[in-house]
């Protein structure tokens, strides 16, 4: 993964984007919902958020992505290093089936594309 605070990654970013991927323990999905879903409302008040989403997939049953747009990738580093985000990982710990996948996107939009 990028890192945030890498100066050079944050030149070429208009828009961080950090996603999250949490697969639920068989039976902890509930509990796991109630974690993200507390985290992301918390997370759209901090500095620097554009926007948070919760989604739920309907191919793979107990899997949270949690979807993130950030003024810059230093504002990513600054959350990732944040209360908010230790005190989610403690809270999720127990309902993961194993450790998230969390990736740092730059944004394209459809004037790159031309």
């Amino acid at each position: 993964m990028p890192d945030p605070a890498d100066p050079g990654v944050e030149a070429d970013v208009e828009i961080a984007v950090l996603t999250a991927c949490f697969d639920a323990r068989s039976g902890a999905e509930e509990a796991l919902l109630g974690t993200l879903s507390s985290y992301v409302v918390m997370t759209r008040h901090e500095p620097m958020c554009r926007n948070v989403d919760l989604v739920a997939s309907v191919t793979h049953p107990g899997r949270f992505v949690v979807i993130e747009k950030w003024e810059s990738a230093a504002a990513v580093q600054t959350h990732l290093d944040s209360t908010l985000m230790a005190d989610m990982a403690q809270a999720a710990i127990a309902s993961v089936a194993a450790k998230p996948e969390i990736d740092l996107y730059d944004t394209i939009s459809a004037h790159d594309l031309a």
